[in-house]
């Protein structure tokens, strides 16, 4: 009876390291679908991105609000939220260049803000003129907004959260900065307790805004989101609070 021949080791842990691969590859694959999968813009937002006599949009390398009629002295850049297509956020953005901010909104790589946390360094270099900014972000991205303010002090002067908060190893408390929490009371993914919870990672003056009946997908115009609480107020309403709410903040 013939011994049965035994593969070498090596070509086994070739067998296997070559299965790694693959199975790697195929978790790479699946990620990127995943997080390329983004709520898309609803149509409002859509409308929000066509220059007019009151704002000047370009939408290359970022979504850029411009006044029209006179440079502005102060911007906004926003880090979008988690898997949230950046042109969701046009509208506010717009809003708030028709008050005479400059609004940068920074699409991610692979819609999470967590890839580029320092995208906001690119939109200062590229507009030297402006000397006061603040930076801010929706769930996911304002948790990467407070990182980047946090580390740049020196440039940026106030940070302004809509359903978010930093996270518990980044504390603001003692950081030369303005600072303002915007969040709904009906929010099931950046909940009123997590908010509250988020206090002493803060400036003790900062501003936290309740909009009653607002929740987690109205800060944006991109449908509803999965583990939300349904709002009891209008997406038109929340947006009007919260632009109202920003506005109030940058004005500090």
């Amino acid at each position: 009876m013939t011994a049965k021949k035994q593969r070498p080791v090596w070509r086994i842990a070739g067998i296997a390291g070559g299965a790694l691969a693959v199975l790697s590859a195929i978790g790479i694959i699946a990620f990127v679908l995943w997080a390329n999968h983004a709520a898309q813009p609803m149509p409002q937002a859509l409308a929000a991105l066509e220059s007019d006599a009151s704002v000047t949009v370009s939408t290359e390398p970022w979504l850029v609000f411009m006044p029209e009629g006179g440079a502005p002295e102060q911007g906004f850049i926003f880090y979008p939220g988690a898997r949230v297509d950046a042109r969701a956020y046009a509208p506010a953005a717009r809003a708030l260049a028709q008050a005479g901010y400059l609004a940068v909104i920074t699409p991610m790589p692979l819609n999470l803000a967590v890839f580029a946390p320092n995208r906001a360094g690119q939109v200062i270099a590229a507009y030297p003129a402006i000397d006061k900014w603040a930076i801010g972000g929706h769930s996911l991205g304002g948790v990467m907004a407070a990182g980047y303010a946090g580390n740049h002090p020196d440039v940026i002067r106030e940070i302004i959260f809509w359903a978010s908060y930093p996270a518990g190893s980044n504390s603001l408390r003692d950081a030369p900065l303005n600072a303002a929490s915007i969040y709904g009371t009906l929010d099931g993914l950046a909940t009123v307790a997590e908010v509250e919870a988020s206090r002493p990672l803060l400036p003790e003056d900062a501003q936290f805004v309740a909009i009653e009946g607002g929740n987690h997908a109205q800060f944006g115009w991109y449908g509803e989101q999965s583990g939300d609480n349904p709002a009891a107020i209008s997406r038109e309403e929340q947006q009007r609070q919260v632009i109202e709410a920003t506005l109030a903040a940058l004005k500090e």
